[in-house]
């Protein structure tokens, strides 16, 4: 804390006598610390840092643990944990990496090359979420304390796009509580890495009780220029008028999902300040157009097979009604399932077409389903702004083509593993793009499941030609050869009708009023960022 906030802060004593005496004490004592009470919908799925690719997961887990590189606002890559990074002028298949010296881990281990080395073998093993984002290394080398080479299997001039989420973990750490291996959370495991952390973040776990409460301190050990906030109190509140009740009431100090339809009541609150902005995230529902029968159709084969249906199901949706009455002016209607934040958007793939409810009956009949179908929709309730509340307009919108869309709605926790182990027929997902370019979209929803790809393509979309490409762009040096692959993916991906986009979603942060905060257009608020006036 500066002097001038110091000097504020006291000036609030309502005598002169506490005035001085506070004064004097904090000449000698460490700077004030301050909590941050910080609440939103849901918990952190995990505390293992390469087990689930999931946003506010990775938001927890980034005053945690560091990564190589950072994102800033506005979408630049900062120093992170690695001061500078570059190709091998002598062979453009190797990145270099120079890292920042004098960095410890929470036990007091010093950082260096090797469990850099360490972390990008255990980021890259089968139960990892993140593996996708690694799937061109070929190796990685320690070459003294404080440089990394990372040897691709060919030129990939992007890759230090797709560590702004690869958190470092120490490799002594890692042997002594046996976890090479990442937790695997889809199947439920247990681990020593779920429920405990040793980061080189800013701050490290006091306590956690997840879905209940997480307490984390200011690392005194930490190398960057210590932050107004020294201590953070994490809870998630899945009710939206809680949350909202426990700003207003002072029990928190920040809510990070702000329910839509209270925004502007909070605009106008006395003590409370809110702050909007664009997320770089989409929100879609896909289908499973590869299954020859659904599980839960009531009919013999797979509707979503067939284009007609596909294309009815666009024709259904009223975006601009969901904008306007669901998300109360609080989203864009996207046409693509990428928001425009992502290297590949233009505005003619972002074009959605007007609900045609009669020509999509007729496109039902056309595929043999003149009486439409009924068939579960799975959907959280627990992670996307009014995510349930969508998926019920939707409902309503594709019952007037005769699809009855049986509502499924839980906990994120039990929704994501069902889209990762492929036994869902029709969901609702959104998708962030930490790397800001169309790649990101590709290999983990597009490419068919195969090795570090295809994690979460539940469609079951299967593309040989596309997939080709999608593997092409990882190696593609010529970005003007590579953007013309990136819109030939997405027009057959447009034409094949493989996700159906709803919109882009904005975001809003409620703070008291003494509190600053900047939106992040990933939704990962850095806390270490956060004044008090």
């Amino acid at each position: 804390m500066g002097f001038g906030l110091m000097r504020s802060a006291l000036l609030r004593r309502t005598t002169a006598a506490l005035l001085a005496s506070a004064a004097l004490a904090l000449t000698f004592a460490p700077a004030e610390a301050k909590t941050l009470r910080w609440a939103r919908v849901g918990d952190a799925l995990t505390l293992d840092p390469h087990s689930a690719n999931e946003g506010p997961t990775s938001t927890l887990l980034h005053h945690i643990y560091e990564t190589l590189v950072t994102r800033a606002n506005d979408g630049s890559l900062q120093p992170g944990l690695a001061t500078e990074w570059s190709i091998d002028p002598l062979d453009p298949t190797v990145w270099v990496f120079k890292l920042r010296e004098g960095v410890k881990f929470h036990d007091g281990a010093a950082m260096t090359a090797e469990d850099v080395v360490a972390s990008l073998e255990r980021v890259r093993k089968e139960t990892s979420d993140f593996k996708g984002l690694h799937t061109e290394v070929v190796s990685a080398e320690a070459v003294g304390d404080y440089t990394v080479r990372v040897k691709m299997s060919g030129p990939s001039p992007l890759y230090v796009q797709n560590l702004t989420n690869f958190f470092i973990m120490d490799k002594g750490w890692i042997a002594t509580h046996g976890v090479e291996m990442p937790q695997d959370r889809k199947n439920a495991e247990e681990k020593y890495t779920v429920r405990n952390a040793n980061g080189t973040g800013p701050y490290k776990v006091v306590s956690r009780d997840p879905e209940v409460r997480t307490v984390l301190q200011y690392f005194d050990g930490h190398w960057d220029t210590k932050p107004e906030v020294t201590e953070i109190v994490y809870t998630p509140i899945k009710e939206a008028a809680t949350r909202v009740a426990a700003l207003l009431s002072g029990e928190v100090d920040f809510v990070q999902d702000v329910p839509v339809q209270d925004i502007s009541r909070l605009q106008s609150t006395a003590g409370v300040a809110v702050t909007t902005g664009p997320e770089n995230r989409s929100i879609f529902f896909g289908y499973d157009q590869g299954s020859d029968k659904l599980r839960s159709a009531n009919t013999p084969d797979n509707p979503f097979k067939k284009p007609q249906v596909r294309e009815a199901l666009h024709l259904a949706m009223d975006r601009d009604a969901i904008m306007k009455v669901v998300m109360r002016g609080q989203s864009l209607p996207a046409g693509v399932a990428m928001p425009p934040f992502v290297n590949g958007w233009s505005p003619e793939l972002d074009a959605y077409p007007k609900p045609d409810y009669d020509k999509a009956k007729a496109l039902l009949a056309e595929a043999g389903y003149p009486e439409g179908f009924s068939v579960d929709l799975n959907c959280p309730n627990d992670r996307y702004l009014n995510d349930e509340a969508i998926c019920q307009a939707y409902v309503g919108m594709l019952g007037r083509i005769g699809i009855k869309a049986n509502l499924v709605s839980q906990s994120r926790t039990l929704h994501f593993p069902l889209i990762q182990k492929f036994e869902t027929d029709f969901y609702m997902l959104g998708w962030g793009v930490p790397t800001f370019d169309s790649a990101y979209v590709f290999d983990f929803l597009i490419h068919s499941p195969e090795g570090a790809r295809g994690g979460w393509n539940a469609t079951k979309y299967l593309n040989p030609e596309v997939d080709a490409m999608i593997k092409s762009l990882a190696t593609e040096i010529d970005n003007n050869a590579r953007n013309a692959t990136i819109a030939k993916i997405w027009d057959q991906v447009q034409k094949d009708r493989v996700l159906l986009p709803v919109h882009n979603q904005l975001l809003a942060y409620a703070t008291r009023d003494n509190i600053s905060i900047e939106v992040h257009p990933e939704n990962q608020p850095k806390l270490t960022t956060v004044k008090f006036k």
